[in-house]
């Protein structure tokens, strides 16, 4: 067993010095945990800012003025105002305006005589987060304006009920507060692939493969030193730009245990690394493994709950995605990150990433020792 376990370290020792002396995935791993992240989250946002929206008011009332002054910045753009209804295709087919609101006539009349009048708002749902997030804007503003303007107009009658909004975990709404955490696993399941699998090809490009067979190492020793050389630099890398880059550039709060995540993304990264020597073991170069590896990275990366919420999934494919580590170190991640959790609330999630880690292990050591003994033959 200790002399097994010196073979692993040694093996992954190699491993850290070829991958020091590859300047391309050096590159890739320093810009993939600094700045993709900070870019990714202060450039990607599922919130409103600066939509740009108009009005066609052809009321010309207090209200109608009144509900073109509320949209404000930095969610929209000053309101612009179309002469008319007829203006409405051209200026959206040109993509001038994601809103138009039209204001009917006598709709300030209608509103105070307590008739329901019809507010048209025409979105462009090309863009579809901005066209739905940007949707729930336009209408809060118009009941809050319509609501303030009702209540001055009867004497100062309020609404019966107050709703008191607390935003847990990310209280001012930031998207960055989510990207940037989700960028992290997304890159971690990228890496795990690509270095584990670089790290088998590199043997049978150079030659060094042969090197191999004649040392007195098993295949689960060399798959195990790619793994920890791998992992560790994954996890070195993630520990940085959490603290770095998550933490200090985008003053993200983090609420959980960065050891837990840490020991969390270890077992994960066990798995990721088995899926990539197992995927390494079918090609014969590295252009031959990306094409096989980037399939199953922007399947889990899509399909993870990271992107898309599992519970909005149908159920065949939610209970599909069980099978991939990336759903449940995705979950995981969050829990720990955003909402503190501890050990007795991830628990099931480390217990599967580790059982279908085990698993993968077991079909890349199978595929791993054919590679060999066909080289050998």
């Amino acid at each position: 067993m200790k002399r097994s376990l010196e073979h692993v370290y040694r093996l992954g020792i190699k491993e850290l010095y070829s991958l020091r002396h590859d300047p391309v995935l050096m590159l890739l791993i320093l810009y993939t945990f600094t700045l993709a992240i900070y870019t990714v989250a202060t450039g990607v946002r599922t919130e409103v800012r600066n939509a740009s929206i108009a009005i066609v008011d052809e009321d010309g009332s207090d209200l109608s003025r009144r509900i073109r002054d509320a949209f404000m910045p930095p969610y929209f753009k000053p309101a612009a105002v179309l002469p008319s209804v007829k203006d409405i295709d051209a200026a959206m087919d040109a993509g001038t305006y994601s809103f138009v609101l039209v204001i009917p006539v006598r709709f300030q009349a209608d509103v105070v005589a307590g008739r329901k009048p019809t507010l048209q708002l025409n979105v462009d749902a090309t863009a579809m987060t901005l066209a739905g997030n940007g949707t729930l804007y336009v209408t809060s503003i118009l009941q809050n304006e319509l609501a303030d303007y009702v209540s001055r107009s009867e004497s100062g009658t309020t609404l019966p009920v107050s709703v008191a909004v607390r935003a847990k975990f990310n209280p001012n709404l930031e998207s960055s507060w989510f990207m940037a955490v989700m960028q992290i696993v997304s890159n971690i399941t990228m890496l795990s692939l690509i270095l584990s699998g670089a790290a088998v090809i590199r043997e049978r490009e150079h030659g060094t493969i042969e090197h191999l067979l004649v040392m007195p190492v098993t295949p689960a020793e060399i798959m195990l030193s790619k793994i920890w050389a791998s992992g560790l630099v994954i996890v070195a890398a993630a520990l940085l730009s959490i603290t770095l880059v998550v933490k200090g550039m985008l003053g993200v709060t983090i609420n959980g245990s960065i050891g837990l995540f840490i020991f969390g993304a270890a077992i994960f990264l066990f798995a990721m690394c088995s899926l990539g020597i197992a995927l390494a073991t079918f090609a014969r170069s590295m252009p031959q493994f990306g094409l096989l590896a980037i399939p199953f990275f922007v399947v889990m990366n899509m399909l993870s709950g990271g992107v898309t919420p599992q519970e909005s999934m149908p159920d065949a494919l939610r209970y599909i995605m069980q099978v991939a580590p990336s759903t449940h170190f995705t979950s995981f991640s969050q829990a720990v990150l955003y909402r503190g959790a501890g050990l007795d609330v991830v628990w099931p999630q480390l217990t599967a990433m580790t059982a279908i880690g085990v698993v993968l292990f077991l079909i890349a050591g199978w595929r791993f020792r054919g590679t060999m003994a066909a080289a050998q033959g």
